[in-house]
């Protein structure tokens, strides 16, 4: 594409007469910095020529700001952006712009939240240019796409990630210092997304940031398979979800980086009843309907112009389906009943099930993001496509990864769409639906999802215990969702007929290639018969056997107890049923349909990896060994160095003599030939200093403890500042922890004060991470935890050398 200016747009309208509206006096006298320009009418800018609905030039539409950011493209075939410059004096005008035209504040004055959220918008702006221009040349490429479905996305914040990878954090931090604002201060005003609550959200945002850097990071490709990798844009599909207890900071003040969608919206069932219609098709039919709408986040490459998309869906009802006669009659809360259910759905990630309200919240949450974000795979399928649709080209344009077990529903979900609404046999879309997903055993690594072979949907699982992995009862399931109880059951089927083939194949004695009797041949004697016999029955014991440890649906368990009776020839058991129990009720393993519907399944860690072949998942390992493989997972070193420790980077990217390492760690290795150098020494220490200085800050802010910043700081190996930051979790060794914190205080109060000073260094214990709402076990801990730290950080005789 040839190199474009925006300036002949000004200059397009200068015969229109307009008035420009002068700013709020308010709002410049409260903003130090340049004045605001009074515009003639030759002289508007591009901006507010869009704003004012006077523009008609199709390049206009997506061009905010064209006034402050320069964007080029290259001459090459992708047209892809490569560069976008802009001036703090530009960046100003933006800030200004946003906070008196996108208000959520009031004009009177310029206080940090608004701040905040003007410098989002002005972001948000630059974003939007290389987010419209990715699609469109993804778009036109029709390129493979990957999606990564997650029911969790932990992005932190945002603010400082973006301005980071536009290389912009300079501009905006001298831009917002001539508006009498420190940028870290304005960046602080920025809540957590709170998109989930651990590892597995934390990785979803990881691979997010990564692909969107990798993409192309090498500049255009020079072959085939570089090309099904490079070019492939992911699309992470989420539930819009809140997870703290009462409203959240993003409910209550909006959330500068959402952009909804509203001509991209799907419907969603639950309940109703499935019939057979004249044409032999299944029906789903009445029950409850619900609209899901998209809510785009972008997510910026780091040193590209490349800006891939993170979808989230929010919930609601059609207008019609509220009752104006029950309002109008006094019956508000019926009148708003539908409503009121769909919105539900996206209050609270995970609401607790200890009711079956609670779980009926959740399987519709889950059924939800995997419905939607199918239908809006598929459509976008079906729109590349053009006019003929080859369903047989669909598992090599789309990939899927399932992040733990929380996406599942989408295995039955394909096979419905595809075959009650696209017409396709049970064995077409069975195929299709085995190629199609990738199941990952807890995290995926990035290369791996887009070199796949061309199948479509695989797995994450997140933990190796067997009491941990998801199910759902069969009962509930039939009534929320009838036609996937329908197909899960036929999934079943097709397992236990895979399983009996298997074995038969091993097992059973194959004919002879002529199974005439020849002359003078003995027919075979009756203990032969009756040892064939034998062999089908132990055969038909190892078919039940196996299909006992894998089916997909839980049966109900016969119990029986062994009770000794004394006879006369000594005490011999009996066998006796004992008193009637309640049938547990029938469950359906979301995992086994995870391995059974994917094709492939990964650990993160080669460790975990053998666990989930030997344990976890043995039986099915047994029967499809090449399913399983080992991805060991990763960071960003964006955001966990780069960003979150400038100082240390500054030094890295000193001694290394370049950046490269951001986007190559392997060129840290740089830093062992300076491993004795006094001078890297210093410098490091005085980092680290500098860094121990602020988390002092922080813990005083938060917590209202004073810590010793001479206290020797290192996280998780010599544990003498020991951070431990993660779900509140019996397994995750929190309790173990605070145990061995216990002991050693218990010790210390065991010694003089010179024991203590000569034995001890000092140390500072800081736990961090969240209790799910309805773990009364995990709430214990924290009780203990702040119990423990509330008694050792009051004691003076302890002082600085123990703090929790």
């Amino acid at each position: 594409m040839a190199s474009s200016s925006f300036s002949t747009a000004s200059t397009a309208l200068t015969h229109t007469p307009i008035a420009i509206p002068s700013p709020d006096p308010l709002l410049v006298a409260s903003v130090p910095g340049p004045p605001t320009p009074n515009y003639s009418s030759s002289e508007i800018p591009p901006l507010l020529v869009l704003l004012l609905g006077l523009s008609r030039l199709p390049s206009m539409i997506v061009l905010l700001h064209a006034n402050c950011y320069s964007l080029h493209f290259d001459s090459g075939p992708s047209g892809t952006p490569v560069s976008l410059t802009a001036d703090a004096a530009c960046i100003v005008s933006s800030i200004k712009y946003h906070a008196e035209f996108t208000p959520l504040f009031s004009p009177e004055q310029f206080e940090l939240p608004k701040a905040f959220f003007a410098t989002a918008q002005s972001v948000r702006d630059a974003l939007i240019i290389n987010w419209n221009a990715t699609y469109d040349y993804h778009e036109k490429m029709n390129v493979k796409q990957a999606y990564y479905l997650s029911m969790e996305f932990l992005q932190g914040r945002a603010l400082l990630n973006a301005i980071g990878n536009l290389e912009l954090t300079g501009a905006y931090a001298e831009a917002l210092r001539e508006l009498g604002k420190d940028l870290e201060n304005v960046a602080r005003q920025e809540p957590d997304a709170a998109l989930g609550n651990g590892g597995l959200g934390r990785l979803a945002s990881c691979f997010l940031d990564s692909l969107a850097t990798l993409i192309t990071q090498h500049g255009v490709m020079d072959s085939d398979i570089s090309m099904a990798y490079l070019n492939s844009i992911l699309q992470k599909m989420a539930k819009r979800k809140l997870l703290k207890i009462g409203l959240s900071f993003s409910l209550q003040m909006g959330n500068p980086w959402e952009i909804v969608r509203n001509d991209v919206s799907y419907p969603v069932k639950f309940y109703g009843k499935v019939i057979e219609g004249s044409d032999g098709k299944r029906h789903w039919i009445g029950g409850e309907d619900i609209i899901a709408i998209a809510y785009d986040v972008p997510i910026p490459g780091y040193k590209t112009k490349t800006t891939i998309n993170l979808r989230l869906w929010s919930t609601k009802v059609q207008s019609d389906d509220f009752d104006l006669y029950d309002f109008n009659a006094g019956n508000h809360t019926k009148a708003c009943e539908a409503q009121l259910n769909a919105e539900k759905i996206c209050y609270i990630l995970y609401p607790g099930d200890d009711s079956m309200e609670g779980k009926v919240l959740r399987l519709k949450q889950q059924y939800t993001l995997c419905s939607a974000s199918l239908q809006d795979i598929i459509a976008r399928f079906e729109r590349r496509s053009g006019g003929y649709v080859n369903w047989e080209e669909f598992p090599e344009k789309v990939a899927v990864q399932m992040n733990d077990t929380h996406p599942t529903l989408c295995i039955p979900e394909l096979m419905r769409i595809l075959m009650d609404l696209k017409g396709m046999s049970w064995k077409e879309a069975w195929k299709i639906t085995q190629r199609f997903f990738i199941l990952v055993m807890i995290y995926l690594i990035l290369f791996t999802l887009l070199f796949l072979s061309p199948r479509t949907v695989a797995y994450t699982n997140h933990t190796v215990l067997p009491e941990a992995l998801e199910k759902w009862s069969l009962e509930l399931m039939q009534k929320l969702l009838p036609r996937h109880v329908e197909i899960i059951e036929m999934i079943d089927e097709e397992l236990i007929n895979t399983i009996i083939s298997d074995i038969c194949k091993d097992l059973l004695v194959q004919p002879e290639e002529s199974s005439v009797v020849e002359p003078g041949e003995e027919i075979q004697s009756f203990d032969e018969e009756v040892e064939l016999i034998d062999e089908e029955e132990e055969l038909i014991e190892l078919i039940d056997e196996e299909e006992e440890l894998i089916e997909l649906i839980d049966e109900e368990e016969e119990f029986i107890d062994e009770e000794e009776e004394p006879t006369g020839k000594g005490t011999q058991k009996k066998k006796v049923l004992s008193e009637p129990v309640p049938e547990p009720p029938k469950m359906v393993r979301m995992a086994n349909l995870c391995v059974v519907g994917g094709h492939a399944v990964n650990g993160v860690a080669e460790i975990h990896s053998e666990i989930v072949k030997d344990e976890v998942f043995n039986e099915f390992f047994k029967l499809w060994p090449e399913k399983f493989q080992n991805k060991t997972n990763g960071v960003t070193p964006r955001r966990w160095i780069r960003f979150c420790n400038p100082d240390l980077s500054e030094i890295i990217t000193k001694w290394i003599h370049t950046e490269d390492w951001v986007l190559n760690t392997e060129k840290l290795a740089e830093l062992r030939k300076f491993a004795d150098d006094e001078e890297l020494h210093a410098e490091w220490r005085a980092a680290k200093r500098s860094n121990k200085m602020k988390v002092v800050s922080f813990l005083k802010e938060k917590t209202g403890y004073l810590v010793s910043p001479d206290a020797m700081f290192d996280v998780q190996v010599i544990e003498l500042l020991y951070f431990q930051v993660k779900r509140i979790h019996e397994y995750k060794r929190q309790l173990l922890n605070i145990l061995g914190i216990v002991y050693r205080y218990k010790k210390m109060k065991e010694m003089t004060a010179a024991e203590r000073k000569a034995k001890f260094v000092p140390r500072v214990c800081i736990f961090g991470g969240k209790a799910f709402a309805t773990y009364v076990q995990a709430k214990r801990i924290v009780k203990f935890i702040t119990d423990v730290g509330t008694t050792v950080n009051h004691d003076s005789e302890i002082g600085d050398l123990l703090k929790v």
